[in-house]
């Protein structure tokens, strides 16, 4: 078994070179590109001259910095081809569920907004009357408003529209009825990272939703977990809240979002 695993040692330690032009801002210098991949300059030039050969990397003939090569860039486009940030998703809400112990619901934006396409109950699930297919809305859910914060406002505006005027009649304490009090409340999404509500959409629930992005920085889908507020931590930075912003963070940077972690 161990002379199966065993791998090509010089392949892994000349991948520190690739891995650190993908978390460079541009173009390095020899001596700092080995420096951030941890060897020598004239170690890194070995490396450096077959990943030209094989078109991972290229060298600018007048600075003589070093970037990621066209084949780098056919090798990224391959992978986030064959992504599927759901499936990816929901592999991972067993772990996330071990950590919170609550309920786990993955949402994305359908014809009508924010749908949620799976859910996963933990063993001290609550009843809330929410089902597969289930379109959330936009102020009183915290799924809701993770998405009327992250999506192009031209996109979540005629849906606002129409919930700040049934909010209006309603007059929750909690759901704003003016378009100026939705922007604070989404801006305050924003600040946080997370969408909270605290029995607002369901009698004595409380619930956080955290977005996934993707390579181009769009929301490609939202991790929601609620329960009973007898039992649940609703303090942002909490329990509940921050391993939750962590497992939507690692999801977004395995997608390609590069502004996280």
């Amino acid at each position: 078994m161990d002379k199966e695993r065993a791998g090509i040692q010089s392949v892994e330690v000349g991948f520190a070179l690739l891995e650190a032009l993908t978390h460079s801002p541009g173009p390095l210098m020899l001596k700092d590109l080995a420096a951030a991949a941890q060897m020598s300059a004239a170690k890194a030039h070995r490396y450096l001259v077959s990943f030209q050969r094989l078109g991972l990397v290229v060298q600018d003939s007048r600075s003589a910095h070093y970037d990621l090569g066209p084949a780098a860039l056919r090798l990224g486009l391959a992978a986030l081809s064959r992504v599927d940030a759901v499936r990816l998703a929901r592999e991972r809400l067993p772990a996330l569920m071990q950590d919170i112990q609550h309920t786990l619901a993955l949402a994305v934006w359908g014809n009508h907004g924010p749908t949620i396409v799976h859910w996963e109950e933990s063993p001290q699930a609550v009843v809330a009357n929410l089902r597969l297919g289930d379109v959330m809305p936009l102020l009183s859910s915290a799924t809701g408003r993770c998405f009327a914060a992250y999506m192009a406002p031209e996109v979540v505006a005629p849906l606002l529209q129409a919930e700040l005027a049934r909010a209006a009649k309603t007059r929750h304490p909690d759901v704003p009825v003016s378009l100026e009090a939705a922007q604070m409340l989404l801006q305050e999404v924003r600040e946080h990272g997370t969408a909270r509500v605290v029995d607002t959409l369901l009698p004595s629930i409380v619930a956080f939703c955290a977005p996934v992005f993707d390579a181009s920085g769009h929301l490609v889908l939202g991790i929601t977990t609620l329960g009973s507020i007898a039992t649940f931590d609703s303090a942002w930075g909490g329990a509940i809240d921050a391993p939750l912003r962590v497992a939507a963070s690692h999801l977004s940077y395995d997608l390609g979002y590069r502004n996280t972690l």
